[in-house]
């Protein structure tokens, strides 16, 4: 199996079996792919929980400053973030006991790769989380 099958297997696997997203990087703009994938995840009936510190609510969820004050289970961690903040956000999906980090179409870390299979979460990157629903489901 090559590792485009490899990683289409696992993209396939999350989102077939789990329902909590937490985006980091939610934004209020419509017309953002940070803003329309997550509409377009809830209305695919998945629970978002938005993290975004200058925002109280989007997409009418409370909004969370950073995953660690997110009091519920989350099963994803989508990223909206540069790649440099990949790492810091893996660490904060292992702490809060995610079952899965999704880095979107565009981002890159090896390291936040690492951490997250080395502490058994499903691991997704550069890959648009819309899209790879669409192939599925549509």
């Amino acid at each position: 199996m090559s590792i485009e099958d490899e990683e289409e297997d696992v993209a396939r696997k999350i989102l077939s079996s789990f329902k909590v997203i937490a985006v980091v990087g939610c934004s209020r703009n419509e017309g953002k792919p940070s803003h329309d994938v997550p509409q377009y995840l809830k209305d695919a009936g998945y629970k978002i929980i938005p993290v975004n510190p200058s925002a109280d609510t989007i997409l009418g969820e409370k909004a969370y400053k950073n995953l660690l004050e997110i009091k519920e289970p989350v099963d994803v961690v989508d990223v909206f973030r540069p790649s440099a903040e990949a790492v810091e956000i893996a660490r904060q999906a292992v702490q809060i006991k995610a079952k899965a980090l999704w880095l979107q179409e565009g981002i890159f870390s090896e390291e936040a790769k690492k951490i997250a299979e080395e502490n058994g979460l499903l691991f997704v990157m550069n890959r648009c989380m819309m899209k790879e629903h669409y192939k599925i489901y549509a």
